[in-house]
């Protein structure tokens, strides 16, 4: 029997009869994030690295515990290397504008791949039309991996930068990362990763990866929305000039010029969230209080149960491996994800129906949008239940 891990009560926005099956979009919260929000807000609340008074100085003090927190989190060599920002699409920007403008140059090239995220693409072109970059993009395997032999082939010295999903978002697909990095490293191009689906569901050791910038999100990890990360490695980030201008970002400031706080300061001008801090601190906690390592197995064995049971219906196409990470999408032939969604939801079921920020490989697959179920610790085996009845209603309305 799959249950919930046990932890079903910790979500309060969970009612009993709903079967919330979005998590790749954004994770419910678990009772400790909302209480560490709650409290932060409603007892100790103050400004940061500001006041000498002592409730600022408290909370300094847990602003930057958080920080040491994720660092230990993801293996991350000091505190000093996490760079806080609002979410993972902010951090690629951050790399994109920061170290892309003052390091690239016409001609030079980068690496992504037809899965990427929206936010792992845009940026990049953005970058190409300013300074004029070359943009080329690996093919997937016939199962919906990354197909590193074709990147391998691909890539040349001219390429200064491989930017690649750790899990793709509507595949579920895990990019083997170690490989990654050796093959970015042999042409002495460095290695971003997009952490945000990875993050919450498998362990994750920058430092044994190889990577050179890691970027991730909070919401995903059942911390608070509008709070991220971003982790590179210090020499990298002691070259990276800052890309906001601000309070909190400085050393001197005169009308004359300017001097520069080192990292992470440098990338955070501004009043930060707080308290998004803070929650992400709890998520943090709670999430190693299951272990990844459960988690990881427990959606594994959801999305073996789940692709099983939809497999046996004839109309039903599914996308990516068969050992997905937490993450199944599929489509009905004649149906469109727009309409799975919705009759889903009138059996209370909460799916994605989109192209999930993903069209270039809506395209490859040769749809316009697929369905999307993804897991996390609070579903089990009657959330699969559920979704198999409604997809099973779909298919008697639609014939």
């Amino acid at each position: 029997m799959l249950r919930p891990l046990d932890h079903l009560a910790d979500f309060p926005a969970i009612p009993a009869g709903w079967a919330y099956l979005d998590t790749a979009a954004t994770a419910q919260k678990p009772a400790p994030v909302i209480a560490a929000i709650d409290r932060a807000y409603a007892e100790t609340y103050a400004t940061v690295h500001r006041g000498v008074y002592q409730r600022s100085a408290d909370m300094t003090i847990a602003y930057e515990a958080a920080r040491e927190r994720v660092a230990r989190f993801i293996g991350a060599g000091s505190a000093s290397e996490i760079v806080f920002t609002r979410g993972a699409t902010e951090s690629i920007n951050l790399v994109a504008q920061s170290w892309g403008q003052a390091h690239l140059k016409r001609g030079d090239r980068i690496l992504l791949s037809m899965l990427e995220h929206h936010s792992n693409i845009v940026p990049w072109q953005l970058l190409r039309d300013r300074i004029g970059i070359e943009i080329d993009v690996a093919p997937l395997t016939a199962d919906g991996r990354i197909d590193l032999d074709a990147a391998q082939a691909m890539l040349t010295p001219a390429h200064k930068l491989v930017a690649l999903a750790h899990v793709s978002n509507v595949l579920g697909s895990v990019l083997d990362v170690r490989r990654a990095a050796e093959l970015a490293h042999a042409v002495g191009a460095k290695l971003l990763l997009d952490g945000c689906q990875a993050v919450p569901r498998l362990p994750v050791d920058v430092a044994a990866i190889g990577a050179d910038f890691y970027a991730f999100s909070a919401h995903k990890l059942y911390g608070p929305t509008g709070f991220g990360v971003l982790w590179a490695r210090p020499d990298i980030l002691d070259a990276m000039p800052p890309w906001h201008g601000g309070g909190a970002m400085i050393d001197r400031v005169t009308f004359e010029r300017t001097t520069y706080a080192p990292p992470p300061a440098r990338f955070e001008a501004g009043t930060p969230h707080i308290v998004g801090a803070l929650g992400l601190h709890a998520a943090i906690d709670y999430v190693e209080g299951i272990g990844l390592e459960a988690i990881h197995a427990h959606e594994t064995a959801l999305v073996r149960a789940t692709r099983d049971a939809l497999s046996a219906i004839n109309s039903l196409t599914l996308f990516g491996p068969e050992d997905s990470a937490g993450i199944v999408s599929f489509g009905i032939e004649g149906v469109h994800p727009h309409d799975i969604g919705t009759i889903l939801d009138e059996g209370h079921v909460a799916i994605r129906a989109g192209h999930h920020c993903a069209q270039p490989l809506m395209a490859h697959l040769g749809v316009d949008a697929t369905a999307r179920a993804s897991f996390g610790v609070y579903n089990g085996e009657a959330d699969v239940a559920a979704l198999v009845k409604g997809i099973e209603r779909v298919t008697r309305i639609f014939g």
